[in-house]
This record gives C-alpha cells, sequence and structure tokens, in this order.
C-alpha cells in the first residue's frame, strides 16, 4: 500500500508550485493546475527551459480562481502591506501583484509545443510585472471556460496548459534510488522539486514485507488504474524528463547535469527518451488529501 505524501498544484505553468494539504481533483487535474500560462508577445509558451527565472515566481490563487497573486521569490515575497491596491484591483507592493483574474477579456491564439489554443490576456499590469520580472516582454494568459484539450495516452483525458496528461506522479522511492546512483557518481541529492509532481506517494508505515510495493522504485510506471481519497485516475505514459530538471527551483537557474546524467544511464524509454515519474488522466473527480490511500485497482507492464 501507499500513502499521499505530498500535494501540489502549479497555477502558473513554468513557475513555483504551491503546497496543498488537501484539494478538489478535476477532469483537468488538481484544481487551478496549469490554468495560466506566461506567454511572449507573440503568444508562444515561455517556459524554465529558456527562462528558468519562472521558477523565482510563487503564485498563489484564491479558492475560487478569482484572485491570483504573484509574489517574487528573489525580491521577497512580503505581505503587500507597503503597497495600496489600485482602482483597477491589481497593483500591490513592488514584490507583489495582486490580480482580479478576468474569463471576460477577449481570447487569443498562444502557441504550446507547436499547437494552438486560445488564452485570456490578464492585462497590462500583469504583462509589466512578468516583463520586468523576467527580463523579456511577457504576458499572462488564462485558460477560457470552453476549453476542450483532449489529451493523449493510453486513457485519454483533458488538461490545462500542462505538457500533456493531467496528473503527474512520483514516488519518494524512485527518488531515493535515483540518488543512491547519483551518489555513486560523487553527485549530492536533488530535491523533489526538480520534478514538479503534482502527487507524491511513499510507502505506508508499518506496511508488512512483500506487501509494500510503493517501497520498490518505479512502482508507479506499472499503475494503470487507482483510487485516491474519492478521485480515480488512469495511467497516460511516462513523464518524460527535459532540462528543466536541470533548474534549481531556489535559484531560479541551470545547475549543472544532474539528474538527466544519471537517469540517461537506466532510464530511457523504448520509445526514447529519458522518464521518471508516470502521468495519468482523471477517470472521476474528487477530493485527494496528503495522508489519502492509494489504491491500485489495476496493474500492468511498465514502459521502461
Amino acid at each position: 500500500m501507499a500513502t499521499v505524501v505530498d500535494l501540489f498544484t502549479y497555477p502558473v505553468k513554468g513557475c513555483a508550485g504551491t503546497p496543498l494539504d488537501s484539494t478538489h481533483l478535476t477532469p483537468a487535474g488538481l484544481a487551478h493546475d496549469r490554468s495560466f500560462m506566461v506567454v511572449s508577445t507573440d503568444g508562444v509558451y515561455r517556459t524554465q527551459r529558456r527562462d528558468p527565472r519562472l521558477a523565482l515566481v510563487r503564485p498563489t490563487i484564491s479558492a475560487d480562481g478569482g484572485r491570483l497573486t504573484l509574489a517574487s521569490a528573489e525580491r521577497g515575497s512580503g505581505d503587500g502591506g507597503d503597497g495600496v491596491r489600485g482602482g483597477d484591483g491589481v497593483r500591490g507592493g513592488e514584490d507583489e501583484l495582486h490580480l482580479d483574474v478576468t474569463t471576460s477579456a477577449p481570447r487569443r491564439d498562444v502557441d504550446l509545443f507547436g499547437a494552438t489554443f486560445q488564452g485570456i490576456d490578464q492585462g497590462e499590469e500583469a504583462a509589466a510585472w512578468l516583463s520586468d520580472f523576467l527580463g523579456v516582454p511577457s504576458r499572462l494568459v488564462r485558460v477560457p471556460p470552453e476549453h476542450d484539450r483532449k489529451t493523449d495516452g493510453l486513457t485519454p483525458g483533458t488538461s490545462g496548459y500542462a505538457d500533456s496528461s493531467a496528473v503527474h506522479l512520483l514516488s519518494r522511492a524512485s527518488l531515493t534510488h535515483l540518488h543512491a546512483r547519483m551518489a555513486e557518481r560523487g553527485a549530492p541529492p536533488l530535491a523533489m522539486d526538480r520534478f514538479r509532481p503534482n502527487i507524491v506517494i511513499d510507502s505506508r508505515p508499518g506496511e508488512r514485507p512483500g506487501e509494500d510495493w510503493a517501497a520498490a522504485p518505479h512502482a508507479e510506471d506499472r499503475i494503470r488504474r487507482m483510487t485516491i481519497g474519492a478521485a480515480d485516475l488512469g495511467y497516460t505514459k511516462l513523464a518524460v524528463r527535459c532540462a528543466v530538471t536541470l533548474v534549481d527551483q531556489e535559484a531560479g537557474a541551470r545547475g549543472g547535469p544532474e539528474p538527466l546524467r544519471t537517469l540517461a544511464g537506466y532510464r530511457r524509454a523504448a520509445g526514447g527518451g529519458v522518464v521518471f515519474g508516470a502521468k495519468f488522466s482523471v477517470v472521476r473527480p474528487g477530493k485527494l488529501s496528503v495522508g489519502d490511500e492509494v489504491a491500485v485497482e489495476e496493474w500492468g507492464d511498465a514502459e521502461a
């Protein structure tokens, strides 16, 4: 058996994650996950691969999704007490931006990995704040309510502006195994946030030997259907890793060659690419909480 030990939502694609104790799992993933995206003035998505400073933007969003705050980890994420919210309901202190989210502004085309979607531009104040912080002209867009993206994989589904499937799950056992292999190269361990998972699972305390499937590295690769809390999830594919894993999420800058250097030695998928963790679609929405049991309903063969 396994339990959920961490939950993370990433309201703005490419920016820092928000840890949660509980949340609602929607058809598109954890509530508000990747519902916003930073784009160029031409509408092309920004990513830590090219703009690693995105990692220093700390978003928080109200439960109803109507209020978004962007805080700069570099400048210090104060409570905005030294700034007065203006009549347009946007600007806070120098290190924060408080945004009343709009879903009624005009739609515009946005590009995500060469695919065209629609986005709702969140206005000039958001654009100015992000452009100043990132050092390149940028805009902030939100997924429209009518967004009907179809994601691929073994279990089709939908998502907001995620790379692909709605949910990324990773086990602590997989990370511990990676650290052991990195240590053989003399490399120090890395934080879980390098991999930006939504759900982190671990062995349930007191589990009897032989029943503790979560203690095995990469056991998540073999899950095909599972229930967590009140939600059901279906496997789509393995998570192919890219240069974002090289970015130190606390520094907002690219580090050394790890973890990709070590992963390339033992985690190459048959179809190509370095893989670590698994992705899932939402089969039945419901509430998720840290401490929930992960009940696997169906297993399959690992693809790596």
